[in-house]
């Protein structure tokens, strides 16, 4: 404990005293360069060959005052931030052409620069990419690839829903899939759109999908990209940390879910990678659950799952603790078993071996461990059995969506794979829901926890919650008001 709690200090210091720089400018990125972004283009010239072109659509514009957030797949490929962007790449000629909007002068005067197609040299040199032109361009150089000529002229575009924020690509499927079923609301995606109105326009071509092969590159992080999600982990568990110092009975879900915001804005986040999974007593049964309007009760748990949106990259990290700041016995049982879970997991993870190697001599493990163990009660025993059988304490990848794109599944680990080990087991005889969950990095020669730093044993855990918070917690009735 007292390893890690000075190890918290030191990171504590170094995120709080050395605040994260800000970018000496505002209207493009730090973090890539420009070899790093032409690399990923190369990658794409590699895959389509050379009788193809790739096209790829930036994020609109937003309404209001909403702040706009690129599309993943575009800021990857080109670190830009401008609005109704376009991207093309010519395999025939391996060349680049950004097409952007024109520089609208009053807008650049309320929100400060927006890279336009009047900066064509300014963002060939900060993107790497050949030309740069107005996007009422894009349809007169799609004839000049000269494809349209061809038998059969290829052009390659994302199919799968763009993630523009606190969104992955499961759930954004799943939403589709809930607006197609209401006859009122169902209408094409954007992505359908835009292929509708590349047909109608250039019928010769045939669509293929971008990506598949996006998701390949994404899957296997570079270093700048693995420095991005150290960030965002660490910054997830020092908010992680800071609700258990500010838990106790009478503290309400939300709160803890505004100290972890506080914790996210005040190191550099955007925002957050996702909605935050807040759940006190039985509401963590409910694996998304996201309401956090109750208050948290004496002898209850308390899960959160939270993690921020930092420069496009988030991380993903939980705990569950005592909201009185004590196991009891039984919940100390139950927990137990999955901390020694998830050090079971990552004991087997390393490059060449598959999830279900890992598995399987994890469960080996487990089933050793349970060995005269004893449980308060006999479903809390069943409940653990069953979890040694259980398949999903392996879980997704992570990087610029919380629920990457790419496999980590059943396919051999690489070095550069970021995913979650997420050991869990429900108890439905009381609506009891228990799990942690940490950031697996594969290197040269094994594992690394990304998230090691966060407490996870229960001496650990107790010895946090005793801590004073950033929150101090007082009844709305003895609020001072002014008159």
């Amino acid at each position: 404990m007292k390893n890690i709690r000075a190890g918290y200090l030191l990171l504590l210091l170094g995120l709080y005293l050395n605040p994260l720089q800000a970018q000496t400018s505002h209207h493009y990125q730090t973090d890539f360069s420009v070899e790093n972004f032409t690399e990923r283009r190369n990658t794409i010239f590699n895959a389509i060959g050379d009788n193809a072109i790739a096209l790829v659509q930036g994020a609109g514009g937003v309404p209001g005052f909403s702040v706009f957030r690129q599309t993943n797949t575009f800021y990857y490929l080109t670190g830009l931030e401008t609005d109704h962007a376009y991207l093309l790449l010519n395999g025939k000629n391996k060349q680049t052409t950004l097409y952007l909007p024109h520089r609208d002068e009053g807008r650049e005067r309320g929100q400060g620069k927006i890279l336009s197609a009047e900066d064509d040299a300014l963002v060939k040199e900060l993107t790497g990419v050949d030309h740069v032109k107005g996007y009422e361009f894009l349809s007169a150089d799609l004839l000049r690839t000269g494809l349209i000529k061809s038998d059969t002229p290829l052009l390659y575009t994302p199919l799968a829903p763009a993630e523009t924020g606190n969104d992955s690509r499961d759930e954004l499927l799943y939403g589709q899939a809930r607006a197609t079923a209401d006859p009122w609301d169902a209408s094409p995606t954007r992505e359908a759109l835009f292929v509708q109105q590349l047909q109608s326009q250039f019928p010769q071509f045939k669509i293929n999908d971008l990506s598949p092969i996006l998701d390949g590159m994404r899957l296997i992080k570079s270093k700048e990209e693995i420095e991005l999600i150290r960030k965002a982990t660490q910054i997830a568990g020092l908010a992680i940390i800071e609700a258990m110092k500010s838990t106790a009975p009478g503290v309400y879900e939300y709160q803890l879910d505004a100290v972890a915001k506080y914790i996210f804005h005040v190191n550099g986040s955007r925002g957050d990678g996702y909605a935050s999974i807040i759940g006190g007593g039985t509401n963590a049964f409910m694996g998304h659950y996201f309401h956090k309007t109750d208050v948290l009760k004496f002898g209850d748990l308390v899960l959160m799952d939270y993690a921020p949106d930092y420069h496009y990259y988030t991380s993903d990290v939980t705990r569950i603790w005592p909201v009185n700041g004590k196991f009891d016995p039984a919940q100390k049982e139950l927990y137990n078993y999955i901390e020694a879970y998830r050090d079971a997991l990552f004991k087997y993870i390393k490059p060449g071996v598959t999830s279900d190697e890992v598995l399987d001599k994890a469960a080996a493990d487990m089933e050793a461990y349970l060995v005269g163990k004893t449980f308060a009660k006999p479903h809390y025993l069943k409940a653990v059995q069953e979890g040694v059988k259980f398949r999903g304490h392996f879980q997704h990848p992570v990087g610029m969506a919380v629920h990457d794109v790419g496999n980590v599944r059943r396919v051999p680990l690489q070095p550069g794979m970021v995913f979650t080990i997420d050991p869990m087991i429900w108890i439905p005889e009381e609506r009891l829901y228990i799990r942690i969950e940490d950031m697996a990095l594969v290197t040269e020669d094994g594992v690394e926890n990304m998230s090691a730093f966060v407490p996870s044993s229960w001496e650990d855990v107790e010895k946090t919650i005793k801590e004073k918070g950033i929150m101090e917690f007082r009844e709305p009735d003895d609020l001072p008001l002014k008159k």
